[in-house]
């Protein structure tokens, strides 16, 4: 009997729709607490081209969410140790692993090459890149974010609104799983659920998972979604860039101390508070970066700044923390 067969007997999958997800290729950004159950469900539905893309390594902490990994796993880059288990399971995939962080410099060529993006990185930064790639290239984005007992997940871009339209700001400070904790079967819930918001829009399936956001509170065992089909592209959205982009005109501003980050971004770069901006003899003309670890208080130095008639601003997350 067929691997997929209790899959294709489905009469809105079928031989035609296991042969387009054989065909298809996804890029999931992210192999930690999302990531894991995202691949798991791809690769068991028969996704024939996975690529995984994390710059981390599996650690005993990651277990309890993780569970893609085991302890053996412990220390390699979980991209690889992904890409193993994949393929253990399912050897007729094809499965790359790539062990790097996604960020605005090669965000263009990795969603160029797929026909559907997962975030599954758990980064602000991250988010908002490939939310920002997925819009311009015209590319599906299946993304989310579980933190504690609450997480949401989404279908963006490819022709519904981008996840700027639904969250056009950045909170004013966010907690980390690493600082505020998670429970593993919440992450394993939204993961589970992307993979499936995954797979309906690879099979074009109705209604669209494009324009539907899925909101869960466990805590207090509450469910919603809706639907966003009408939200406005906001018009003065802030870049994300790579230190690849910044050029000798740019003035940059890193916003940690010496402490936090030992080496500056660039070479003119000045550390400056956020606190300390308004006096800080900004030009008026040019471009000016912010920089920190998440982009949260870059995010936050740039509203400031707006609020003082500056205009031509861009952000650089040194560590997105997936």
């Amino acid at each position: 009997m067929s691997r997929y067969a209790r899959q294709t007997i489905l009469p809105e999958v079928g031989a035609e729709g296991q042969a387009r997800l054989a065909r298809a290729h996804v890029l999931v950004v992210g192999a930690g607490g999302l990531g894991c159950p995202v691949l798991q469900y791809l690769g068991g539905a028969g996704v024939g081209r996975i690529t995984v893309m994390d710059g981390d390594v599996v650690e005993e902490s990651n277990l309890h969410r993780q569970v893609l990994y085991s302890t053996a796993d412990i220390g390699l880059p979980k991209a690889e140790a992904a890409r193993q288990h994949l393929l253990a399971a399912n050897p007729g995939l094809q499965v790359t692993a790539r062990v790097l962080r996604l960020n605005a410099a090669n965000a263009e060529r990795m969603v160029a090459e797929a026909d559907l993006v997962v975030d599954a990185a758990d980064s602000f930064a991250v988010s908002y890149i490939l939310s920002d790639e997925c819009l311009r290239q015209g590319n599906v984005l299946i993304s989310a974010s579980a933190l504690g007992q609450s997480g949401y997940a989404g279908g963006f871009c490819g022709g519904a609104p981008s996840l700027r339209a639904v969250f056009p700001d950045l909170p004013a400070q966010a907690a980390t799983c690493a600082t505020a904790g998670v429970m593993g079967p919440v992450v394993g819930l939204v993961g589970a659920l992307q993979a499936q918001l995954a797979l309906k829009a690879l099979l074009d399936h109705q209604p669209s998972p494009l324009g539907q956001l899925f909101v869960f509170r466990l805590g207090e065992l509450q469910m919603s979604s809706f639907r966003f089909d009408e939200a406005e592209e906001p018009e003065d959205a802030l870049p994300f860039i790579a230190a690849s982009h910044i050029t000798a005109q740019d003035t940059v501003i890193e916003l940690r101390g010496a402490a936090e980050a030992p080496q500056l971004p660039a070479p003119q770069a000045r550390r400056v508070a956020r606190a300390d901006l308004a006096a800080a003899g900004l030009p008026r003309e040019g471009r000016i970066v912010l920089c920190c670890r998440s982009g949260l208080r870059a995010w936050g130095a740039a509203q400031d700044l707006r609020q003082a008639g500056y205009g031509n601003l861009a952000l650089l997350a040194a560590g997105d923390g997936w």
